[in-house]
C-alpha cells in the first residue's frame, strides 16, 4: 500500500511537473523562433528602405548635375547668342545693350579661364572703309564698357567686320538694324 501511495503522488507531482516543463519548453522555442523571424523581417525592411533612401539619393545628385550642367549651357548659348545693337552711324551704347552687356560680363566673371571675340559689324550704306572703322569703334566700345565692368582686357579681342557678314540681306531699314551689331564668340 505505502509503494502505491508512492507511485501515486509520484505520479500527482512529476507527470503535471513533466507536463509543464515540456509545455514551457515548446513555448519558449516558438517565441525565441518567431522573435528572430521577426527581427530577420525587420532588418530586411531597413535594408530595402536604406537601399530605396540610397538610390533616391543618387537619383537627385544626378538630376541636380543635369539642372547644373544645363544652366551652364544656357547662359553660355546666351553669350554667343544675344547681340548688342547700334544706332545708325554710332558706335554709343544703347541702356538694351549696356544690360546685356552686363550679362556678358558676369558670364565672363562665372567662367574666369574664357576669352571673347567681340566682332563690329555695319549695314551695307556707306564706304567699305567707313563700315571696318565704324565696326571697330562699336567692338572697341563694348570691350571697353566689358572691361569697366572688371573683365580683364586681355581676355577680350575685338575685330571688325564692317558690313561683310550680315544677318539679314535685305535693303531696308528692319534689315540694317539687325546688321547694326557687336558679336560675341569665344575663343
Amino acid at each position: 500500500m505505502q509503494k502505491k501511495l508512492w507511485i501515486i503522488l509520484a505520479m500527482v507531482f512529476v507527470i503535471p511537473g513533466l507536463l509543464f516543463t515540456a509545455s514551457c519548453a515548446k513555448k519558449a522555442v516558438k517565441e525565441d523562433t518567431s522573435l528572430s523571424q521577426q527581427a530577420q523581417d525587420e532588418a530586411a525592411k531597413a535594408a530595402a528602405e536604406k537601399a530605396r533612401q540610397e538610390e533616391l539619393a543618387r537619383q537627385r545628385a544626378i538630376e541636380e548635375a543635369r539642372l547644373k550642367e544645363e544652366a551652364i549651357q544656357k547662359a553660355k548659348d546666351n553669350f554667343l547668342n544675344e547681340d548688342i545693337h547700334f544706332e545708325f552711324d554710332s558706335a554709343v551704347l544703347n541702356q538694351d545693350a549696356q544690360e546685356i552687356l552686363k550679362t556678358k560680363a558676369e558670364w565672363l566673371q562665372n567662367n574666369p579661364n574664357a576669352k571673347s571675340t567681340v566682332e563690329g559689324h555695319c549695314d551695307d550704306r556707306g564706304t567699305l572703309e567707313y563700315n571696318l572703322a565704324l565696326g571697330e569703334r562699336r567692338a572697341s566700345s563694348a570691350k571697353s564698357f566689358l572691361v569697366d565692368l572688371g573683365i580683364a582686357a586681355s581676355r577680350l579681342i575685338t575685330i571688325s567686320y564692317g558690313e561683310e557678314r550680315p544677318i539679314d540681306p535685305g535693303q531696308n531699314e528692319a534689315a540694317w538694324a539687325k546688321n547694326r551689331r557687336g558679336h560675341f564668340t569665344i575663343n
